[in-house]
């Protein structure tokens, strides 16, 4: 299948990557991150208050990730999700985790979102400790487990458009087969 996921941790390209990824490629793209903000904002709540919610309430992992999985199995789709490698079908053509460490994300957090570095650092840690306990409790995934992952891309080193270039060469031998 053309199904090409792309995981990773908050603030590490892989959004930047997929949503590009797709346009070159003619794909449809799928973001469980935009879903899961669309969520938030639908609530009256920030990311990280949501994020907190959802750790009484499964509903909403359940929600957000059923209607990834749904739509991420579709052939012709590019998945951007923290789950990707674990909720594509087996037949997926490639998954990359594109990571970098804790400060270059933290850094890149801010300038995305217009804060400090100290407001993104405390809200990531915030965000990815809850949804690390959330994913164990309710599927046993632990997503710092990189084994589903294909390619494992650190992007500490590299810039938006070197990363793109990497990818797009692994996806182009990826889809070979289809061809």
């Amino acid at each position: 299948m053309k199904i090409i996921a792309i995981g990773g941790p908050h603030g590490s390209g892989k959004s930047s990557v997929a949503k590009r990824l797709a346009e070159d490629f003619g794909m449809n793209f799928i973001s469980a991150g935009v879903v899961f903000r669309s969520l938030a904002e639908e609530r009256g709540l920030s990311v990280e208050e949501l994020s907190e919610i959802a750790t009484t309430e499964p509903s909403i992992d359940r929600q957000i990730d059923l209607r990834t999985k749904e739509l991420g199995s579709r052939d012709n789709t590019v998945v951007d999700a923290q789950l990707a490698a674990f909720f594509t079908p087996t037949e997926t053509a490639i998954r990359i985790c594109i990571t970098a460490s804790k400060e270059t994300r933290w850094k890149r957090i801010a300038k995305r979102d217009g804060k400090g570095f100290e407001s993104a650092r405390q809200e990531t840690e915030t965000r990815e400790r809850t949804e690390r306990q959330r994913f164990l409790d309710l599927y046993s995934i632990d997503v710092n487990d990189l084994s589903q992952y294909d390619v494992i891309l650190n992007t500490d080193r590299l810039n938006e458009e070197q990363t793109f270039d990497l990818c797009k060469s692994i996806v182009e031998h990826a889809l070979g087969e289809f061809a």
